[in-house]
Order: structure tokens, then C-alpha cells, then sequence
């Protein structure tokens, strides 16, 4: 198991890699105590069996630079491959400025594929390689070093397996003529969109029962210099203050550190210091906000009426069309899309692209009552009106 801990080794592994098809590609990472995660460890293979095709690379190791990585990243002759891409992705995007493309992700393919809702890695392992996968190391340290020989064993697992699940996902993908639903997909992880954390929209993230517009603009404050807190100290935005300590703050509204010291939820360390006098500017910069600054709230219920009767014929469509397709049902439709749907809303990501194909035109056209829905044996099946 070779680690690389210096540029030139790494730069020899990258140029091994030029003409290749594919490199599989993992990380390993800390954040439970960070805002941003901190990287622990890129694991990388290349098409083959030698020893030599499968590396680990230690981005802690003093002097090591990542530039012949991040160069291959930016290659586009050579697919990048990886198992639930998103946390990964975004490190080398915050971190690096890159996004690795082309990019396959096999969970999403996997969903594509008949394998059901966001499988996991050591699923499609068992299912495909008919090989088991050690997970015992899952939840260790990856910043300390040395690392142990099981350490290096999972973490190598991750991008060797990943290899001949690749190879089946992208032939099944080819056979069934589904690489542009996949390729759709993609194109929202590799958008930096996806990866730029704005703080002044941080407050839509929070749940609040009141659609009081100055409540919520005390919310939007407060979870904007939360955000901005967390993001400058690189900490866990909870544990600047959590979410129900949010809540409650916005509906008491204190007015200096006496009224902030009788809250039930705060954290103690949030009722003095530079959090404290945060807090406090955010609420007056909430309460002061001018009125056409004030947040607007458009929820999906409030718009219009859902009708119930036909949200449940859309949830047996959809449950028909998973059925006949294959395609996990959460990533045609979520319930939320069809209870819009169903309210009359019609910019819904089910009605669009590769979802349209396969269950939005029938979606809409049942809509319309030019469809219905019968059993025929123990399938539902669409029958002309």
C-alpha cells in the first residue's frame, strides 16, 4: 500500500495516469469540529491490477503540494469517478477552486440503475464485486499519523471496488440508453453554485413555525452573522448557537446581555464576549430592518391549494412508473414535487429533462384527465381517457 507524502512521487502517479479512461477517486476528512472540512487523505486507482495502480496521498504530509492532482482533476480526456461525490467535491472546490470533471458518481448512477434510494458504498460492492467491505475504520481519526495498515485497508477499499462498479454502472448506463439522466444529475454537482454558502440566505435553512415577516427577518440576521461567525472562526455553526436557541432568540428579542443571560437555550459560552455582542447587533438590525428589505416568504402550501385526492393518484403513478423504470422514486420525484404538482405548480423539477421523460408527461397529462390509472394483474398501468 504506497502512500505518496512528497510532489514529485505524486506527479509520477498523475502522469501514469494520462491516457487512462478513468481514475476512481475518495477522501477521507474531519469536520465535527470545523465549519470547513479539514482533508485527511486522497485515496486514488487507476484502471488494472498492479499494486502500483492504487495509491494513497497524504495532503497533511509537510511540503507535499496537490497541484499534479488538481491538474489531472482539471484533465477532461480522463473521467473522474466517484461514490457520492458531493462532500468531496466541495472540499476541493473551497480549498482548491476546482471541480473535477468529467465527473461519474456512482450513487446516482446507482439510483438510475435499479439500486434504490442513495445506496451505499458497501452495497454496491456486495452487489456487483460479490466482495465485502471492512467498515470498522470508518469513523476513526484520519488526522493522525501514522495511519494504521486497517486504516490504509478501508481506505484504499473505497476507490479499488469502486473500479469494476464503475465499469458495470457505466455499461448498464450505455445498454439502456440512461447516460444523459445521469450526465443531468451531474451537472448540479459540478455547478460551484452548489458549494458557495451565502450567510445572508442562511436563515431559509432554519425551521420556524410563525411567517411573521419581522420574526423572520430577526431570524435572517441572526442566522446571517451565525453563518458569517462560524465561517470566520472555522467552527461548527452550532456551536455558535444552535438552531432552537435561533428560534427562541428571535422570538424574545433581547435587548442587552441581562435579557440574553435568561435564556433557556443559549449556550453559555454565547451570552458573553463576541457572540454576545453579535447577537445582540443582529436582532436591532432585524427589528430595524426597512420594510422593503423584509424577507419574503413563499411556501409551497400557502401558494395554493393542494389537492389531496390527486397528490395521492400522483404518488401511484409514481410508484408505477419507479416500479417500471427502475429509477429510485426519490430521484424522479420527492413528495413535496408531486403535492405541487398536484396544487397546480408546474416549474417542478419532475416535469423536467430526463424526469419529464419518464414521469412528468404522464404526471401532467393525469393532471388534465386525459389519463387514468387501473390495475391490470398486480401492476398499475396508464390507460387513455
Amino acid at each position: 500500500m504506497q502512500t505518496i507524502t512528497t510532489t514529485d512521487d505524486l506527479k509520477t502517479f498523475c502522469d501514469r495516469a494520462k491516457g487512462k479512461p478513468y481514475v476512481t477517486v475518495d477522501t477521507e476528512f474531519l469536520r465535527e469540529r470545523t465549519y470547513y472540512s479539514k482533508l485527511c487523505l486522497v485515496q486514488l486507482a487507476l484502471p488494472g491490477q498492479d499494486p502500483a495502480d492504487a495509491v494513497l496521498v497524504d495532503p497533511l504530509a509537510e511540503g507535499l503540494s496537490l497541484d499534479p492532482m488538481l491538474d489531472l482533476f482539471r484533465d477532461e480526456s480522463i473521467v473522474k469517478v466517484f461514490h457520492a461525490a458531493r462532500q468531496d467535491l466541495e472540499i476541493f472546490f473551497i480549498d482548491h477552486g476546482v471541480i473535477p470533471v468529467p465527473l461519474f458518481d456512482s450513487q446516482v448512477a446507482a439510483m438510475v440503475c435499479g439500486f434504490g434510494e442513495q445506496v451505499g458504498y458497501e452495497t454496491l460492492v456486495k452487489k456487483i464485486t460479490k466482495q465485502q467491505v471492512d467498515k470498522s475504520s470508518r469513523f476513526t481519526d484520519w488526522s493522525r499519523r501514522p495511519l494504521t495498515d486497517a486504516q490504509k485497508t478501508y481506505a484504499l477499499a473505497d476507490v479499488t471496488h469502486l473500479r469494476q462498479i464503475y465499469e458495470f454502472l457505466a455499461k448498464k448506463l450505455e445498454d439502456s440508453g440512461r447516460e444523459r439522466w445521469v450526465r443531468e444529475e451531474i451537472g448540479i454537482l459540478i455547478d460551484p453554485e452548489t458549494y458557495i454558502s451565502r450567510p445572508a440566505e442562511a436563515w431559509k435553512r432554519v425551521k420556524t413555525r410563525s411567517n411573521s415577516v419581522r420574526f423572520l427577518a430577526v431570524v435572517q440576521t441572526l442566522a446571517e452573522f451565525r453563518e458569517t461567525h462560524a465561517q470566520s472562526r472555522n467552527v461548527p455553526r452550532n456551536r455558535v448557537f444552535k438552531d432552537d436557541a435561533l428560534v427562541e432568540l428571535a422570538s424574545t428579542k433581547p435587548q442587552n446581555l441581562q435579557d440574553l443571560g435568561r435564556s433557556r437555550l443559549l449556550l453559555r459560552e454565547a451570552r458573553r464576549g463576541d457572540i454576545a455582542d453579535g447577537i445582540l447587533a443582529a436582532i436591532q438590525a432585524g427589528l430595524n430592518l426597512p420594510a422593503d428589505q423584509l424577507p419574503t416568504v413563499r411556501t409551497e402550501r400557502d401558494k395554493v391549494q393542494v389537492n389531496p385526492a390527486l397528490a395521492d393518484l400522483l404518488r401511484v403513478l409514481l410508484k408505477a412508473k419507479t416500479e417500471n423504470s427502475g429509477v429510485a422514486s426519490k430521484l424522479i420525484a420527492p413528495t413535496s414535487d408531486l403535492d405541487l404538482i398536484a396544487s397546480g405548480e408546474r416549474d417542478v423539477a419532475a416535469l423536467r429533462g430526463w424526469r419529464r421523460e419518464v414521469f412528468g408527461e404522464d404526471a401532467l397529462r393525469l393532471c388534465a384527465g386525459e389519463v387514468a390509472l387501473a390495475t391490470k394483474g398486480k401492476q398499475v398501468v396508464v390507460i387513455e381517457i
